[in-house]
């Protein structure tokens, strides 16, 4: 602890002009500093922790001598206690700057997080644009103007709670967006406390579990027995879009694997297509085998100038993704005029889509076939097994499937 000074007066403050510090006494470690220029202002002189800090009172006479020492004791008190005054201010000056800046309202927030974070995630700019859609029909008319630091549970629940029960898997989705839209506001200092719209130990227990309340039902599917009946009108049409989705249906691919396809992505001597990670829904490379069919399918289409697409538009950009619903729905309508019942699924009744023609080859594969569950799973480009086994697994099946995909193609009617 420092030297006790003699206590100066009043009148002997007031009176000290040498540049330099100057101890008042009173208070240990309290000094009058004078500048050069005669500037004056109090200084505590403290050791916190083991280090040496100076701690700033006042300019002098603005603070007078009583005022400082009032000051200095009860900044040594609370150093006394544990607290570090210079850490307490520092705080408190952040706090303030944050309560004058301008409150970032939730739109705002909800923009900032999808420029910044959200829309470099996205694999597509579909994608991107639908969390952003999604957000501003159902979220923004309600909360939108708010400041994001003021929302609390209840105006999460008021958004959530009209749509939960009748649309529970675009609700689903709308929490975990609102969700990290409040993860990034919090992260850049525009909302402080628990999120929410957290799902664990918050609206779990106000909302009804979405399992309970809507059952997942997959997309229309082409049903088993009619799937060779299907298959036969596909090849029996023409056009870009007609050959893509027999394609897609030999390949068990997804519409946009199909579609994204270009010339380079093939080995037809190898009878491969290679699809790269970047192209891919779980981000990894996968390999298609193809049978005589596909190979032969690929070679018979024409090859447009100036377009890298295996599948091209009539101008030559890449197909659109209602094509290929166009043109499925074109061949169930056909079957509907001429007094057959169409193709619709087994389950819904609902007209099949080409997305659908993936569940067509599961079940074909499940109920038609002895091939392991796990190598259907592999050509639908689905994650299978634990991270652990997929470290341990490094082949594909690429042969075994190679076998299962003829069989596919002689069920088809190729």
């Amino acid at each position: 602890m420092p030297k006790v000074a003699a206590e100066l007066s009043a009148l002997q403050v007031r009176r000290l002009s040498k540049p330099g510090l100057h101890a008042v006494g009173g208070v240990p470690g309290l000094y009058l500093s004078v500048s050069e220029n005669q500037g004056r202002s109090w200084i505590l002189r403290v050791k916190i922790d083991a280090k040496r800090r100076e701690i700033g009172l006042g300019s002098f006479p603005s603070v007078s001598l009583a005022d400082a020492r009032d000051k200095a004791r009860a900044m040594r008190a609370d150093i006394d206690k544990g607290i570090d005054p210079v850490v307490e201010r520092r705080e408190a000056r952040a706090q303030r700057a944050m309560e004058q800046r301008p409150k970032m309202t939730f739109v705002d927030a909800v923009h900032e997080c999808f420029r910044t974070k959200k829309k470099p995630e996205f694999r597509s700019e579909k994608h991107a644009q639908l969390w952003l859609s999604s957000i501003t029909q159902h979220v923004i008319p309600r909360i939108g103007a708010r400041a994001v630091s003021e929302l609390t549970v209840n105006d999460v629940l008021s958004v959530l709670q009209p749509i939960w029960l009748t649309k529970t898997p675009t609700a689903k989705k709308l929490r975990q967006r609102i969700e990290e839209v409040f993860n990034w506001a919090a992260a850049n200092g525009h909302f402080e406390g628990a999120n929410p719209a957290r799902w664990a130990g918050n609206l779990k227990e106000m909302l009804p579990a979405p399992s309970r309340v809507s059952k997942s039902v997959g997309h229309p599917a082409v049903a088993l027995d009619d799937a060779s009946t299907w298959f036969g009108f596909v090849k029996a049409r023409a056009g870009n879009g007609v050959r893509a989705l027999e394609f897609l249906a030999m390949t068990a691919a997804r519409s946009g694997e199909v579609r994204g396809a270009v010339w380079k992505e093939f080995d037809l001597n190898a009878k491969l297509w290679t699809i790269p990670a970047a192209r891919m829904k779980a981000d990894r490379a996968h390999r298609v085998p193809l049978t005589d069919g596909c190979v032969a399918l690929i070679r018979a289409l024409p090859k447009l100038k100036g377009s890298d697409f295996v599948f091209s538009a009539p101008r030559g950009g890449q197909l659109s993704d209602m094509t290929l619903s166009a043109a499925m729905k074109r061949i169930h309508e056909a079957d509907v005029a001429a007094n057959r019942p169409g193709f619709t699924d087994r389950v819904s009744g609902k007209p099949a889509v080409p997305h659908g023609l993936r569940s067509t080859f599961r079940d074909w594969a499940a109920e038609r076939t002895s091939y392991p569950r796990e190598m259907a799973e592999i050509q639908l480009a689905h994650t299978v097994g634990t991270e652990v086994e997929r470290a341990y697994r490094r082949g594909d099946m690429l042969e075994k499937r190679r076998e299962m995909m003829r069989e596919w193609e002689r069920f088809l009617g190729v």
